[in-house]
Parts: C-alpha cells; structure tokens; sequence
C-alpha cells in the first residue's frame, strides 16, 4: 500500500507561500507558509500535519490492540503534540508526545495501559519517526 502527497512553493522562504495536497483529495492546494510554520500565523504546516498523523494512526493502533483483548472501547481521543526545536542550529522534530483520554468499559487499568504501551511503540507513525528515508531528486530545466 502507498500513499502519496505532494507540496509546491514559490519564492524564498520569508516571503514565499506554498499548498500542500493529498492523492485523495482531503488536502487540495492547502497553504502554508513561513508564518505559518515559525509565527502565530493560522494555517498548516508540516509539524501539524505529521502531529494528525501521528494521533490518527496511534488511536487506530489502540483500537486493535485492545480488540486483541476482545475490549471494545467506547471511545478514545488522542492528542499528538510534535515539538520543533533549534538542535545545533537546525531546525528539528524532537518529540511527538501522545496525550489520550479513553471511556473503555470493562477495561482494567492494567489491560488499558499494555495496549496503550503497544499501540505506542507499534503505530506505523511512531516507527516511521525512526525510519530511513530515501529520496529521488532531479533539476529540471
């Protein structure tokens, strides 16, 4: 399974402005910009969008791993706050911490936070924050 995302910009990095689009269409030519990224400025950015990610995919992961333990939660409600930090002189994601508020009945505490440690360690997020990447670039003319 592959999915895929693109991002254009135009002009230098203060001044410029960019979209940000999903194949599925769910993000269309979505701006972004420096202050977006850097000032209170309301709009997305890469960080805000790796922290969805991150919440979505852990709070699926937790689902499962409670359903492994034939729990069925009522509800749960993730919230990922990824950090960005100046690491000697870069700019770099240092964190993505995971805050959730779950109602699931007949859960003990115990069997709550074994899935919750799971689903933590074992989202495709959490690993693709360790992950290699490889890149494809090219100039055009």
């Amino acid at each position: 399974m592959k999915r895929k995302a693109s991002a254009e910009w135009q002009g230098d990095l203060k001044s410029g402005k960019g979209t940000v689009s999903s194949e599925s269409g769910v993000l269309a030519g979505t701006p972004y910009s420096f202050s977006t990224r850097f000032e209170s400025v309301r709009g997305t950015n890469p960080e805000e969008l790796v922290a969805a990610a991150h919440a979505a995919c852990f709070t699926m992961a937790l689902s499962a791993e409670l359903g492994k333990a034939n729990i069925v939660p009522a509800s749960l409600r993730t919230t990922a706050t990824v950090t960005l930090d100046r690491v000697d002189s870069s700019w770099t994601v240092t964190e993505s911490h995971l805050e959730v508020a779950a109602k699931v009945p007949g859960a003990s505490v115990e069997d709550f936070r074994k899935a919750a440690e799971a689903a933590e360690t074992g989202c495709p997020i959490s690993r693709l924050l360790k992950t290699r990447i490889t890149m494809e670039a090219k100039l055009e003319p």
